[in-house]
């Protein structure tokens, strides 16, 4: 046992993973950190109450002079990084983690977040097979069928919770560890010296951030970490996630903050689709209409889009494009080719515009994505492409100018993604795919918030109806009993659980912060964890 560590899980408390020396490392991020990022997510709620009453969102001006400075660049690419042209991201079981490394895609993003339910097995199981998978010892066979990685897999990049998120089944100090640091700090410590020996590196993705001291603190958390194992400062190289409202204004900030591990920037379009609804959530103006009317060239996302790839190539890093949420439809020819056809135009959309690379979520898409970016991208990036032709101002951002309608359809597959997602994580699956989309905690919070948005202020349909409490109840009570037909793996329990949680979501004053911090409870019960420890978050 590690002194003042506690592992209140009663299941994989005794992993291997787990060794003394993993966890005395976890304690000494806790402790040097923990309060900063404590004060960190305070600041949100105040940052997030000035907005509410009326303060705009606008570019810092006590920053001013690090966006007007044109002569600091970030790090050159790290080994494996140069070209990124097409990214696979998913969860970290097994089975997903060689298919994704032998894809073809020139990363795979390694995802303890968004995509992955934080079970205590999934977050530790996931942490094993990406130790196996960094000294290539990751082969298994399941179903009579052979997993081995390929001779030449992807690199390896991943992406820890963020800040918000506590690891309930681990305390240090009598206090929850941060879920970003237990993530990033077990992979750390087991695999940071392997990957530098394997010619690679430790490579992260950081979400969810919305200010430039968050990624201050980043930086210092790398600082400390490469030297306490005792490796050169710089060796660790992160992309982080523009995928919050806040963000959008601070990116040269960010940028800054990290530019000695900085990899670039990359385009989170769900979360920050869901950022914007929540972060405006006092302004009537701001409501947006059907989710499938809020694209990449919505004028908001559009100005999004540019101003970051502006920003990267200014500074020398990757502007990484997004998601495209389109799945390959097995059964169905002509419907597969309506998917794919809309894959290849974001892919087309995003490589002119002058991204370096692109996301895809699933194996049977690299093709396709490779394809567009190797015919119009014939170097390893655009970092050439400056992209000076573009002028973003705080107006342009904040455009809530969106064409399109609410509708009856919109209500009901929002309804259809929230009951399903939220079902599906508190059973511990973190990404489904449903109706040919592949959902994960972004887009049903885009679900979530949306649902609210139209309730507060009574939106009306195409047809004229208002949105009311009293509608949202009957679409809920007429989608949720289908809800296992599109999602049979959800349990009738679980389902109910979410029912209840969207039902009371859309009566709060303001939407909660997180689906993930709300339903988190229900995980770390399942877990076996004494209910102490999470009984004030229900």
């Amino acid at each position: 046992m590690v002194a003042g560590v506690q592992i209140h899980s009663k299941v994989d408390a005794h992993n291997p993973i787990l060794t003394d020396g993993a966890l005395v490392f976890l304690a000494a991020l806790h402790r040097t950190f923990e309060s900063t990022r404590h004060s960190l997510l305070v600041a949100r709620g105040d940052a997030q109450r000035k907005f509410d009453s009326g303060v705009p969102l606008d570019f810092p001006p006590e920053t001013a002079h690090i966006r007007a400075e044109p002569s600091w660049h970030c790090a050159p690419p790290a080994p494996g990084l140069e070209d990124r042209r097409v990214e696979i991201t998913g969860p970290t079981d097994r089975k997903m983690v060689i298919n994704a490394l032998n894809s073809g895609a020139k990363t795979f993003m390694a995802d303890f977040e968004d995509s992955s339910a934080p079970t205590f097995a999934n977050m530790i199981n996931g942490q094993v097979n990406l130790r196996d998978a960094v000294r290539r010892q990751i082969d298994f066979e399941s179903g009579g069928k052979q997993y081995k990685l390929s001779e030449k897999p992807a690199v390896l990049i991943v992406r820890p919770r963020g800040w918000h998120l506590d690891e309930t089944r681990i305390t240090v100090d009598n206090t929850p560890i941060s879920g970003s640091l237990f993530d990033f700090g077990l992979y750390f410590y087991h695999n940071a010296k392997e990957l530098i020996k394997r010619g690679s590196g430790p490579y992260f993705y950081l979400p969810k951030m919305e200010h430039y001291l968050e990624a201050r603190l980043w930086n210092d958390v790398f600082l400390f970490s490469q030297s306490y194992i005792g490796i050169p400062h710089n060796t660790i190289r992160a992309t982080v996630l523009i995928e919050t409202l806040p963000a959008a204004f601070q990116m040269e900030e960010i940028l800054f903050e990290l530019r000695n591990h900085s990899a670039g920037l990359n385009c989170g379009r769900w979360d920050y689709i869901f950022s914007a609804i929540k972060k405006r959530r006092a302004d009537r103006s701001a409501v947006l209409p059907d989710r499938k009317d809020v694209t990449m060239t919505v004028p908001f996302m559009d100005s999004y889009v540019r101003l970051l790839i502006q920003t990267c190539h200014r500074r020398k890093v990757a502007a990484m494009g997004g998601m495209s949420a389109q799945i390959p439809i097995k059964n169905d020819p002509q419907a597969n080719e309506v998917a794919m056809e809309k894959v290849r135009a974001d892919k087309f959309r995003e490589v002119t515009a002058g991204h370096d690379g692109t996301w895809i979520a699933h194996p049977l898409i690299n093709q396709i994505a490779r394809q567009v970016f190797d015919e119009n991208m014939l170097g390893p990036n655009q970092y050439h492409v400056r992209r000076e032709d573009v002028k973003v101002s705080a107006a342009d951002l904040l455009n809530a100018s969106v064409p399109g309608k609410i509708t009856e359809d919109g209500i009901r597959s929002n309804v259809s993604v929230a009951l399903a997602y939220c079902g599906a994580w508190i059973g511990g699956n973190g990404c489904i795919p449903v109706n040919y989309l592949m959902e994960d905690a972004a887009t049903a919070e885009i679900a979530r918030v949306q649902l609210w948005q139209w309730v507060k202020y009574g939106a009306r349909i195409d047809t004229g109806e208002q949105v009311s409490t009293q509608y949202v109840d009957r679409i809920i009570a007429e989608q949720a009993p289908g809800i296992k037909k599109i999602a049979p793996g959800v349990k009738e329990d679980h389902l109910k659980i979410a029912t209840k949680y969207l039902m009371q979501q859309i009566r709060q004053q303001w939407p909660s912060e997180f689906l993930t911090s709300d339903l988190m409870p229900y995980l770390t019960m399942a877990d076996g964890v004494e209910d102490k420890w999470y009984r004030s978050s229900l």
